[in-house]
């Protein structure tokens, strides 16, 4: 099947917009009743993060966010898509909401409806709170019915503006950035956690998204980040390498939640690191409830090749051996190849493969070094060209007949960027963090102009 589209238009009513990350912008992790996160002591963690630095000011939104409001209206989005900090909203995990923290995000969510801007609310980008993860974070079962309680306490304050629901995001990096090779908070390297992580969070997405569709929510989904993956050549074991590598990043996360069951291969795969005794009896009805959408975030592809176990700790449990392979093709700041044809590959692989499902691109953006010319201009036409050329991948599936919905850009701001602190700048907004100015850049007056026609 193929769509009627010009080859620049979009469909109508095509969701343009940007995503943000609570601890990324927020700062004010000190104020009105929020207690630590994960990210807040992973980062005040000496060598955690670059150079020290921590969230805790960031890009300053909770006292700036009507500044930040503007300049979404000045991009001319339709949608913002941004996370609910948990421990602003229940500072130990559990019990009663903080008001204060309620307040900030019901304020936030009228700004955005007053400048006709649809709210996409994400429940949890990996600020878990300390407290939980004090008691056995993710690996424990209990996190995953406390996140449930969350939902539902937060749905009840804001469900009467909030439409769109998004649970998760990126399951596979809290999990395994996370409790197996320790580069994301809280910093833990066991890969048997990671992989009882994993499933938690399904759990507690598939736990939330009952509750809030009790609640009455209209839309709701999940955010999961896919790669493409290919093998460097066409022997055995470097395909089998391929094979193993999207199993574990793209698979299992794909598979229990739209299908119901985890791929025997790869749990063939982790079967030395763990068993499946986590997993109860239920456990996947609950995870693979039908979804409304599913949300991608796609930066970049893998290519590997067999190699030789590597020692230490691994995101990549049971796969030690695989490599990745640069192709030298142009990087990113982060050291990420750009392949837009990657998007368009994992769209269609997803409409095909897991049936027809309305899609959206949750985030894709690039990071640059950009600079503030004295004409107070930031000329960053790498990351102009960068979009173009995924906003045509994605045009080119939609044409193709993928459910193609809407299209977020990370990120609204260049703010702090896990581990790479303030190294590392997204944004179609440029953030002095010394003075807190924002400056729109070049690719934002670019994109001002695409959300408005809705056509490249």
């Amino acid at each position: 099947m193929t769509n009627e589209l010009s080859p620049e238009q979009f469909p109508e009513g095509f969701a343009w917009g940007t995503a943000t990350a609570s601890y990324q912008i927020e700062g004010a992790v000190h104020e009105d009743g929020r207690l630590p996160s994960v990210w807040d002591t992973f980062s005040h963690t000496p060598g955690k993060v670059f150079r020290n630095q921590t969230g805790d000011l960031a890009d300053d939104h909770y006292h700036r966010y009507p500044e930040d409001i503007s300049l979404l209206a000045d991009l001319g989005v339709t949608h913002y898509r941004f996370s609910l900090a948990w421990p602003r909203i229940q500072p130990e995990g559990y019990g009663p909401v903080n008001g204060a923290g309620v307040d900030f995000y019901s304020r936030l969510v009228d700004g955005l409806l007053d400048h006709g801007i649809q709210p996409w609310v994400t429940l949890y980008h990996w600020d878990l709170p300390q407290v939980l993860e004090d008691a056995g974070g993710w690996p424990r079962r209990e996190t995953a019915e406390k996140f449930a309680e969350y939902a539902a306490l937060i749905h009840q304050r804001l469900g009467d503006r909030v439409q769109d629901w998004t649970t998760l995001n990126e399951p596979w990096c809290a999990a395994f950035l996370g409790y197996a090779s320790g580069h994301h908070a809280p910093g833990r390297t066991d890969g048997a956690a990671a992989v009882r992580a994993a499933h938690h969070l399904m759990l507690g997405h598939g736990l939330a998204a009952e509750v809030l569709r009790a609640q009455g929510a209209r839309s709701v989904g999940v955010t999961v980040n896919l790669y493409p993956v290919d093998a460097v050549t066409d022997s055995a074991a470097d395909r089998d390498a391929a094979r193993r590598i999207d199993g574990l990043m793209n698979r299992f996360f794909l598979d229990p939640m739209l299908r119901g069951s985890y791929p025997a291969d790869v749990l063939k795969d982790i079967a030395e690191v763990t068993g499946t005794e986590h997993v109860r009896d239920g456990d996947l009805a609950t995870i693979a409830a039908p979804l409304d959408f599913l949300g991608v975030n796609y930066y970049s592809r893998h290519v590997v090749r067999a190699g030789v176990p590597r020692p230490g700790p691994t995101h990549w449990v049971g796969s030690q051996d695989v490599e990745f392979v640069k192709r030298g093709v142009p990087q990113t700041e982060m050291g990420w190849e750009i392949d837009p044809d990657g998007l368009y590959e994992t769209l269609t692989r997803v409409s095909r493969e897991y049936g027809p499902l309305p899609l959206y691109v949750t985030e894709n953006g690039a990071a640059f070094a950009d600079e503030v010319t004295r004409e107070g201009r930031v000329h960053d036409e790498d990351r102009r060209r960068y979009l173009e050329e995924h906003f045509r991948a994605a045009h080119r599936a939609l044409a193709e007949g993928v459910d193609l919905r809407g299209y977020f850009v990370w990120s609204l701001l260049d703010n702090f960027e896990w581990a790479h602190g303030y190294s590392k700048r997204f944004g179609l907004v440029h953030v002095d963090f010394e003075t807190q100015v924002r400056t729109l850049k070049d690719s934002g007056r670019w994109f001002s102009e695409i959300t408005r026609a809705n056509a490249l």
